[in-house]
Protein backbone atom coordinates (compact mmCIF):
# COMPACT_ATOMS: atom_id res chain seq x y z
CA UNK A 1 0.00 0.00 0.00
CA UNK A 2 1.45 3.03 -1.10
CA UNK A 3 2.42 5.68 1.74
CA UNK A 4 2.04 3.03 4.69
CA UNK A 5 5.17 2.73 6.76
CA UNK A 6 5.49 -0.44 8.40
CA UNK A 7 4.35 -0.76 12.36
CA UNK A 8 6.73 -2.77 14.85
CA UNK A 9 6.10 -5.42 17.11
CA UNK A 10 7.17 -2.90 19.94
CA UNK A 11 4.46 -0.96 18.65
CA UNK A 12 1.44 -3.70 18.15
CA UNK A 13 2.48 -4.89 21.56
CA UNK A 14 2.49 -1.54 23.15
CA UNK A 15 -1.17 -1.05 21.77
CA UNK A 16 -2.24 -4.00 22.85
CA UNK A 17 -1.09 -3.56 26.76
CA UNK A 18 -2.78 -0.30 26.18
CA UNK A 19 -5.67 -1.48 25.06
CA UNK A 20 -6.21 -3.35 28.05
CA UNK A 21 -6.82 -0.30 30.45
CA UNK A 22 -8.70 1.95 28.01
CA UNK A 23 -10.34 0.93 24.56
CA UNK A 24 -13.45 1.96 24.41
CA UNK A 25 -15.38 -1.15 21.61
CA UNK A 26 -17.09 0.18 18.37
CA UNK A 27 -20.43 -1.32 19.62
CA UNK A 28 -23.77 1.21 19.43
CA UNK A 29 -23.38 4.60 19.45
CA UNK A 30 -20.19 6.99 19.28
CA UNK A 31 -20.21 9.63 21.76
CA UNK A 32 -19.32 13.07 20.09
CA UNK A 33 -16.24 14.76 20.81
CA UNK A 34 -16.62 18.64 22.27
CA UNK A 35 -13.64 20.00 21.32
CA UNK A 36 -12.29 23.32 22.28
CA UNK A 37 -13.09 26.37 19.66
CA UNK A 38 -10.11 26.23 17.45
CA UNK A 39 -10.64 22.38 17.24
CA UNK A 40 -14.10 22.59 16.66
CA UNK A 41 -12.95 25.14 13.55
CA UNK A 42 -10.69 22.55 12.33
CA UNK A 43 -13.34 19.97 12.71
CA UNK A 44 -16.00 21.87 10.93
CA UNK A 45 -13.39 22.01 8.04
CA UNK A 46 -12.82 18.18 7.96
CA UNK A 47 -16.47 17.75 7.84
CA UNK A 48 -17.12 19.33 4.46
CA UNK A 49 -13.58 17.38 3.05
CA UNK A 50 -14.75 13.87 4.03
CA UNK A 51 -15.00 11.42 1.44
CA UNK A 52 -18.53 9.91 0.76
CA UNK A 53 -17.13 6.54 0.77
CA UNK A 54 -14.51 4.76 3.08
CA UNK A 55 -13.22 1.64 2.07
CA UNK A 56 -16.06 1.03 -0.25
CA UNK A 57 -18.49 1.84 2.64
CA UNK A 58 -21.47 4.67 2.29
CA UNK A 59 -21.88 7.01 4.84
CA UNK A 60 -24.34 5.64 7.53
CA UNK A 61 -25.06 7.21 11.14
CA UNK A 62 -24.08 5.27 14.79
CA UNK A 63 -24.98 8.31 16.80
CA UNK A 64 -25.86 12.03 16.71
CA UNK A 65 -25.12 14.46 13.52
CA UNK A 66 -22.09 16.31 14.36
CA UNK A 67 -19.13 18.48 13.43
CA UNK A 68 -17.31 16.28 14.93
CA UNK A 69 -18.38 13.06 14.15
CA UNK A 70 -18.68 10.74 10.82
CA UNK A 71 -19.62 6.95 10.40
CA UNK A 72 -19.46 4.99 6.98
CA UNK A 73 -20.99 1.18 6.46
CA UNK A 74 -22.57 -0.92 9.83
CA UNK A 75 -20.54 -1.79 11.73
CA UNK A 76 -19.24 1.46 11.65
CA UNK A 77 -15.67 2.84 10.44
CA UNK A 78 -16.26 5.95 13.15
CA UNK A 79 -14.02 9.27 12.45
CA UNK A 80 -13.89 11.62 15.91
CA UNK A 81 -12.20 14.81 15.54
CA UNK A 82 -11.07 17.20 18.96
CA UNK A 83 -10.94 13.94 21.07
CA UNK A 84 -8.07 14.14 23.79
CA UNK A 85 -4.56 13.27 23.19
CA UNK A 86 -4.14 9.25 23.22
CA UNK A 87 -3.33 8.32 27.33
CA UNK A 88 -0.25 6.34 25.38
CA UNK A 89 1.40 9.87 24.23
CA UNK A 90 0.89 11.62 27.68
CA UNK A 91 3.90 12.08 30.23
CA UNK A 92 3.49 10.79 33.61
CA UNK A 93 -0.29 8.69 32.30
CA UNK A 94 -0.45 5.11 33.28
CA UNK A 95 0.69 3.77 29.48
CA UNK A 96 2.86 6.65 28.76
CA UNK A 97 5.22 5.16 25.79
CA UNK A 98 7.62 7.85 23.57
CA UNK A 99 9.13 5.55 22.05
CA UNK A 100 5.59 3.85 20.43
CA UNK A 101 5.46 3.72 16.62
CA UNK A 102 2.98 5.08 14.36
CA UNK A 103 2.50 4.33 10.76
CA UNK A 104 2.13 7.00 7.75
CA UNK A 105 -0.73 7.05 5.08
CA UNK A 106 -0.65 9.43 2.24
CA UNK A 107 1.40 12.01 4.46
CA UNK A 108 -0.63 11.56 7.57
CA UNK A 109 1.05 10.21 10.52
CA UNK A 110 -1.54 7.86 12.84
CA UNK A 111 -1.36 5.65 16.02
CA UNK A 112 -2.86 2.51 15.96
CA UNK A 113 -4.45 1.17 18.91
CA UNK A 114 -5.46 -2.23 18.93
CA UNK A 115 -8.97 -2.62 20.12
CA UNK A 116 -11.03 -5.86 21.40
CA UNK A 117 -12.88 -5.94 17.66
CA UNK A 118 -10.43 -3.71 15.75
CA UNK A 119 -8.01 -0.85 15.41
CA UNK A 120 -8.55 2.67 16.84
CA UNK A 121 -6.13 4.90 15.31
CA UNK A 122 -5.36 8.39 16.17
CA UNK A 123 -3.60 10.83 13.92
CA UNK A 124 -0.13 12.61 15.68
CA UNK A 125 1.90 15.89 14.82
CA UNK A 126 -1.37 17.75 14.02
CA UNK A 127 -3.35 20.87 15.53
CA UNK A 128 -5.49 18.94 16.35
CA UNK A 129 -6.56 14.72 17.19
CA UNK A 130 -8.51 13.06 15.03
CA UNK A 131 -9.44 9.59 16.01
CA UNK A 132 -10.42 6.51 13.30
CA UNK A 133 -11.87 3.62 14.82
CA UNK A 134 -12.11 0.49 12.24
CA UNK A 135 -14.50 -2.98 13.14
CA UNK A 136 -12.06 -6.02 12.61
CA UNK A 137 -14.74 -6.62 9.95
CA UNK A 138 -12.71 -4.43 7.64
CA UNK A 139 -9.66 -6.28 8.06
CA UNK A 140 -6.86 -5.12 7.45
CA UNK A 141 -7.92 -2.16 9.34
CA UNK A 142 -5.55 0.43 8.29
CA UNK A 143 -7.01 0.59 4.43
CA UNK A 144 -9.88 2.71 5.55
CA UNK A 145 -6.78 5.56 6.46
CA UNK A 146 -5.98 5.72 2.85
CA UNK A 147 -9.45 7.56 1.87
CA UNK A 148 -9.33 10.08 4.70
CA UNK A 149 -5.83 10.98 5.00
CA UNK A 150 -6.04 13.64 2.26
CA UNK A 151 -9.16 15.30 3.85
CA UNK A 152 -7.07 15.16 7.01
CA UNK A 153 -4.01 16.32 5.58
CA UNK A 154 -5.76 19.06 3.62
CA UNK A 155 -7.73 20.80 6.86
CA UNK A 156 -5.75 19.65 9.88
CA UNK A 157 -2.24 21.18 9.85
CA UNK A 158 0.68 19.80 10.54
CA UNK A 159 2.09 20.95 14.58
CA UNK A 160 5.91 21.40 14.65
Amino acid sequence: MSGLSALSAGAATAAVLLCATGCSGQSGSRPVPAPGPEAAKLCRALQQELPERVDGLGRSSSGPASDYAADWGDPAVQLRCGVPRPGILVPDSEHYDPTADGIEVNGVLWLPERQPDGYRFTTTLRETYVEVTVPSEYAPEVNPLTDLADAVGRTIPETL
